[in-house]
């Protein structure tokens, strides 16, 4: 299974270790730096999955998060949060729509599952969320 991804964080250290681990997977990766710049990108580029983090300069993953659910091309986009997560963050990324967590410091595995995972729900239904887990992937 190949797809774009585009990887919004706010340290290209992150950025590129997640390019670097889907890359080898065979999915082609976009990076942003922060969620404004996400904004800008996503038109461009179409990406099949997100993944954000959460504390960014400008405008943090939750809030971009927010924004993508909220406009008609991006509404159903699959949307994973890949930070180190509070309770907070996690209650707060269902309210918006998330699709799916991943906490840092994570198992290149574990993100390579969470991606081939949200890369599938494309085709669900609209309203379909996934159980929530005691796993860090609510899949």
């Amino acid at each position: 299974m190949s797809g774009r991804v585009l990887v919004v964080d706010d340290s290209e250290v992150i950025r590129q270790l997640i390019r670097v681990n889907l890359e080898l997977e065979g999915f082609e990766v976009v990076t942003a730096a922060d969620g404004a710049e996400c904004l800008e990108v996503i038109r461009r580029v179409k990406p099949d999955v997100v993944t954000l983090d959460v504390v960014m300069p400008r405008l943090d993953g939750l809030r971009t998060a927010a924004r993508l659910r909220a406009t008609p091309d991006t509404r159903r986009l699959p949307i994973a949060i890949v930070s180190a997560c509070t309770p907070a963050d996690l209650d707060l990324g269902e309210t918006v729509g998330v699709d799916g967590y991943l906490g840092k410091p994570f198992d290149p595995a574990d993100l390579v599952a969470l991606v081939r995972r949200l890369m599938r729900l494309t085709g669900q239904p609209e309203g379909f969320r996934p159980e929530r887990t005691d796993r860090t992937d609510r899949g």
